[in-house]
């Protein structure tokens, strides 16, 4: 028998719902991007939410920094089938715009949205319109009486600036809200999760804000947000990358996939080659995975460069390839070896059978 990792308990929260995602609960961990296009270039913005919906963001933030552009926020809006939340700063009267706009939730920012009744204002728009709120702590940007009383950005702090957020939203009869406690220091970040998970039910928005670039974004963010996840904690999740955002949709299901927590498309087993390869494995990963990026059902394909870890590998995976020599490798379907075929076939024939196999599974459902 074939060895299980333990399932992971997810922690008990309740549910919200934006748009037509649910969150919290027993509900998937959706994943979010945000995107970087100037709002008020709707055709762009459009454009680039939906890219991010092609490669499986389930949710879509815009930042909304004027009235004007609450206005090309409306049309955004109509013009796409994602939920999209609209990321307010300073302005609560921005929020209220975007809420009669179309909003599928509201996001706001303790640090930065201001007074009491700035707040309030807010969560009654959010209940005229059936909206959810996400209370987005930042390090950056906890309010100044937090930072005299604790010195500096800590999990006290983080969790503090949330939890008299919720105070006032809850004195409203107002619960469908959900938190994040972002920090760029992973170690704070994840302790402020923590601290938050233990004090309340409200589902929770995972991030290590400002991780970086490409690189050094996705290694923070897949060790930060992957503790948490381990833990149970954790009902959506954003990877915040100074890259292209669709590559933190991509990095984002990277991280669910490797935990068993939802599967979406190929899922590429490779190995890093050495100089007994027999094929080109970094090639054919690559052009395999641009090839197959429309793939919606989860199929394993496995790539090995040669026969000390392929045929292991294969029995593994639904397609594979082992590397073998003069110019020709094996393929194997259901761990079953089907043949060997010329090297030059191999993209055409792993394409045909994922295709094959993705086919049958959707006609099966």
């Amino acid at each position: 028998m074939e060895w299980q990792a333990p399932k992971i308990e997810r922690r008990k929260s309740r549910q919200i719902k934006v748009g037509s995602v649910l969150v919290g609960g027993d509900a998937p961990i959706s994943v979010q991007s945000m995107t970087c296009t100037d709002t008020l270039n709707v055709e762009a913005t459009v454009a680039q939410i939906k890219a991010l919906a092609d490669v499986g963001a389930d949710i879509v933030r815009v930042s909304v920094p004027s009235m004007e552009a609450a206005e090309a926020f409306r049309q955004i809006v109509k013009a796409v089938d994602v939920p999209i939340v609209s990321d307010i700063h300073f302005d609560y009267r921005i929020a209220i715009e975007c809420a009669k706009n179309g909003a599928a939730a509201l996001r706001i920012n303790p640090g930065n949205i201001g007074a009491r009744h700035k707040v309030e204002a807010v969560c009654q728009a959010a209940k005229d319109h059936g909206l959810p709120i996400r209370v987005g702590v930042n390090a950056g940007s906890l309010d100044k009486d937090l930072l005299d009383k604790y010195g500096s950005p800590n999990p006290d702090a983080m969790v503090e600036a949330a939890l008299r957020s919720a105070e006032i939203l809850e004195s409203h009869n107002f619960v469908d809200y959900a938190f994040s406690v972002k920090a760029s220091e992973l170690n704070l970040c994840v302790a402020s999760y923590e601290l938050l998970a233990s004090k309340t039910d409200a589902p929770l928005h995972l991030g290590i804000t400002e991780a970086g670039g490409l690189t050094g974004g996705t290694v923070l963010s897949s060790i930060g947000i992957g503790m948490l996840l381990s833990k149970g904690i954790g009902d959506t999740l954003r990877v915040s990358l100074a890259a292209d955002p669709v590559e933190e949709i991509k990095v984002g299901w990277a991280i669910l996939k490797s935990m068993h927590l939802r599967t979406r498309g190929i899922d590429v087993v490779a190995c890093p080659t050495c100089s007994r390869h027999g094929l080109d494995v970094v090639g054919t990963v690559k052009a395999l995975e641009e090839r197959l990026s429309d793939i919606r059902q989860p199929i394993k394909v496995a790539v090995m460069g040669c026969i000390v870890n392929g045929p292991g590998e294969a029995l593994r995976a639904d397609v594979a390839v082992c590397g073998g020599k003069n110019g020709h490798s094996m393929i194997y379907e259901h761990g079953e070896m089907m043949g060997r075929i010329n090297n030059d076939e191999i993209l055409d024939r792993l394409e045909s059978r994922v295709r094959a196999l993705a086919q049958a599974q959707a006609q099966a459902k």
